[in-house]
């Protein structure tokens, strides 16, 4: 894949891209919070040559840094935007774990009818009456917590909290390597704190696009399990459990989801015009 860089004002953004000339339908995958673009190296492998691909670190993630943590939800689905028109993408699906999803959304909200489609991995919902006051009040207060760990406890909860097997532990416990634990902290401390922004604004965020929510059957990051229901219910969007897996279930159980990313993908296709 090549790698390119897109200057936001306030710092640089990396993104890679592989073209493919078979298709015109590019899967845009967005990694999740701490998270960095290897994280999707299972299905940009097996998507290579059948899609155009187009991932990203994250601002403050990765190769995306430095970059001052000063930005919102709102911000990043912008610079996706701005990346995507840059790159002549114009028939694609969002692919968006965990944070990744949340970013999508507000992409969606702001670019109504712009995505083709839109597949969330382990994500929730942005919509205000899916979570309690109680629940944006621990977003907020998330980071003093994550600093009372010892960097190697803090390394060992975070790898099993977001994976169950061996190769998702190890995928997981790679990207962390790469941080401080100074810059852990302030990432994800950071990241929730804009996660519950987002929700207290109280927008539409209504999804335009077909859709399918990914949860792994063992998700124990905070109440995705729970919310992951209540969005299926709530919205009539489809909902599949992956067995086998954790909250980072494209690690966990890489055939599965990517199964059901084919299978959303063809319905996009079918049924997305970029004229409309």
């Amino acid at each position: 894949m090549q790698q390119k860089t897109y200057s936001t004002g306030r710092g640089t953004i990396c993104y890679w891209v592989e073209p493919c000339p078979d298709s015109a339908w590019t899967l845009v995958f967005l990694p999740g919070l701490t998270a960095d673009h290897t994280l999707f190296d299972g299905q940009i492998a097996y998507f290579s040559g059948r899609y155009p691909i187009l991932v990203w670190d994250a601002p403050g993630h990765g190769a995306s840094r430095p970059f001052p943590l000063d930005f919102s939800l709102d911000c990043q689905a912008q610079w996706l935007h701005d990346i995507l028109s840059r790159e002549g993408v114009q028939s694609f699906c969002l692919i968006g774990q965990s944070m990744g999803g949340y970013v999508a959304q507000c992409f969606l909200q702001r670019y109504p009818n712009k995505a083709g489609g839109f597949v969330a991995i382990d994500s929730a919902p942005l919509k205000r009456r899916y979570v309690t006051g109680a629940e944006l009040w621990a977003l907020r207060h998330c980071e003093p917590i994550y600093r009372l760990y010892p960097w190697k406890a803090l390394q060992r909860a975070a790898v099993r909290g977001c994976a169950c097997t061996r190769q998702g532990q190890e995928v997981m416990g790679q990207m962390m390597s790469a941080y401080t634990r100074e810059e852990y902290c302030a990432l994800a401390g950071h990241g929730y704190r804009m996660l519950a922004q987002a929700m207290a604004a109280d927008l539409p965020y209504e999804i335009s696009c077909p859709a399918l929510l990914l949860c792994g059957e063992h998700d124990r990051a905070a109440s995705t399990r729970r919310y992951n229901k209540a969005w299926a219910k709530g919205e009539g969007l489809p909902l599949v459990w992956v067995p086998g897996a954790g909250h980072n279930s494209n690690t966990d159980n890489a055939p599965a989801v990517r199964s059901e990313e084919r299978r959303v993908g063809k319905e996009c296709r079918s049924r997305w015009s970029p004229y409309h």
